[in-house]
């Protein structure tokens, strides 16, 4: 049998930081649980945000891309939810196009063109 798959973001408020990334992804928020607010999609691995109450430190070493047709009009979406934009044009390599940016609580994510 396959191992499934759930991710887990470190952060200092896991309700308020599920304000971002269920809208973001178009998850749904399952509510809190202990130090974890659980957010879940049909098809789609579990993301926990964990309160942990160490500040975060240097670069993620591992993020989210997520990856949409058309990058811009994502980017301004999730702008508009409270994320920030790091690079102020597209990165380009190898054929691929994404945007890096930051949650609300400065946890990197990529925007990508599918």
């Amino acid at each position: 049998m396959p191992a499934t798959l759930s991710l887990v973001i470190d952060c200092a408020e896991p309700a308020k930081l599920a304000e971002f990334w269920a809208p973001a992804l178009g998850y749904q928020n399952l509510g809190a649980f202990g130090s974890y607010v659980a957010l879940a999609a049909e098809g789609a691995p579990l993301l926990l945000l964990q309160r942990v109450s160490e500040p975060k430190h240097g670069k993620n070493r591992m993020h989210l891309d997520i990856k949409v047709p058309d990058g811009e009009p994502e980017v301004d979406r999730l702008v508009a939810l409270g994320a920030k934009r790091v690079s102020d044009a597209p990165v380009e390599e190898h054929g691929a196009q994404w945007v890096v940016m930051t949650d609300p609580e400065g946890n990197e994510f990529c925007v990508c063109r599918d």
